[in-house]
């Protein structure tokens, strides 16, 4: 099969659960499966699993290990990786590098943790309990964004940076970092080129855990527009702790007017998902694996080792014809007129969703136009570009 990863996130008394149980899931359904705990400060994962986690993979059950990213390690290697090529610029300020002991993780680097073990994990299934879906969207837009500020920063052409070396030498009267700067840059652009290898493909997907009780509709769709603005969508929520379903014909009329509440809520949820499964797990509190059961019975999607549906895509439609226009159509489900920010760029696009922006290179023939309107329905913003007379082949647009 091909590789899989589920990234679960969301309310964090239940992502945990909906983790473990998941990875359990899959790992009864044939799949060498490894369950990795993120961002769980409480280690509430060793609880449920009733074992401590640790950096390195341990067998939990038959096919499945579990692990915990260590980030003050992954910290560590990254810079001890880097510890010859840093030598030359730290001897050039006169400075001496840090010992292993005084190193600890610096703001920003556990989104880097998480992607360094994306990316080496050995399994067909990673189920991660992630962080917070609001620091899990910054994380899997991350590769992306560094890919950009390397190109920006220090681009491939470094013909001048050679040339100029030997005067910059002569006049410090120290050798200059410029090969070692060059090669370090390679070697993060191959490392962000095989993080956004995993965080892009088609097996990797999030699942978002909710509070049956109090969730709220706007933050779901916040969540989904911002999961959306970076090619990403949900393949599932599951909504935690709900009331048994036998709850509404109980005689308490207050709890039986609980569930009916809630029933409704669900029902209202599961229309607005508009296609992507909502999965129940119900009180009172139960095994993991009858809670896998709950959430993946037999024949009921989405399967813990089955990714979904292909997202939908950026596309481009042609109405030269009809009304002199090319429309490009980008699927943002979730996401509200009010908070949606364009500007456009030279050949670039600034899009931005809430508190989410994407720059996104515009397709080459949108390149010899301009915009000239842009329309949200439906979950899908839609952008109208006219052709430029002056850019574009004469005769094609008339």
């Amino acid at each position: 099969m091909a590789p899989r990863t589920i990234l679960v996130s969301g309310a964090e008394s239940a992502v945990a659960t909906v983790a473990a149980a998941t990875a359990l899931h899959s790992a009864a359904a044939g799949h060498r499966t490894l369950l990795l705990a993120a961002d769980d400060p409480h280690r509430t994962l060793d609880v449920l699993l009733g074992t401590r986690l640790a950096g390195e993979p341990a067998r939990y059950a038959e096919r499945l290990d579990v692990a915990r990213i260590d980030e003050q390690s992954t910290f560590r290697d990254a810079l001890g990786a880097l510890g010859g090529r840093l030598a030359p610029a730290l001897a050039l300020i006169g400075a001496e590098p840090l010992d292993p002991e005084e190193l600890t993780p610096l703001p920003g680097t556990r989104p880097l943790a998480l992607l360094r073990h994306l990316r080496s994990a050995d399994a067909e299934v990673v189920v991660v309990a992630g962080p917070a879906p609001a620091e899990l969207i910054a994380a899997l837009a991350l590769p992306e964004q560094l890919d950009r500020y390397l190109s920006r920063l220090l681009p491939e052409q470094r013909q001048a940076a050679r040339a100029l070396r030997p005067l910059l030498a002569a006049v410090a009267g120290v050798p200059m970092p410029a090969d070692w700067l060059f090669e370090a840059r390679a070697t993060a652009q191959a490392a962000l080129a095989e993080a956004r290898a995993v965080v892009e493909a088609p097996g990797t997907t999030v699942r978002l855990a909710v509070d049956a009780e109090t969730h709220r509709p706007e933050e779901l769709r916040r969540i989904r527009a911002g999961l959306a603005l970076y090619g990403h969508r949900l393949d599932a929520v599951v909504a935690h702790r709900a009331l048994p379903a036998d709850a509404v014909a109980s005689p308490d009329p207050w709890l039986a007017e609980l569930a009916a509440r809630e029933r409704d809520r669900l029902a209202e949820l599961a229309v607005e998902l508009d296609g992507v499964p909502l999965l129940t797990c119900r009180r009172p509190e139960v095994a993991l694996e009858d809670v896998a059961a709950q959430l993946y019975p037999a024949g009921g999607p989405p399967s813990a080792g089955r990714p979904p549906a292909p997202a939908p895509q950026p596309r481009i439609e042609d109405r030269l014809a009809e009304e002199g226009l090319l429309l490009w159509h980008l699927p943002l489900p979730g996401a509200d007129r009010d908070g949606l920010e364009l500007v456009r760029r030279g050949d670039e696009l600034v899009l931005g969703v809430g508190a989410y922006r994407r720059i996104l290179p515009l397709p080459s023939a949108l390149r010899r136009c301009t915009v000239s309107g842009a329309g949200l329905a439906d979950g899908v913003l839609t952008l109208r570009f006219t052709p430029d007379p002056a850019l574009w082949p004469r005769g094609l647009a008339q």
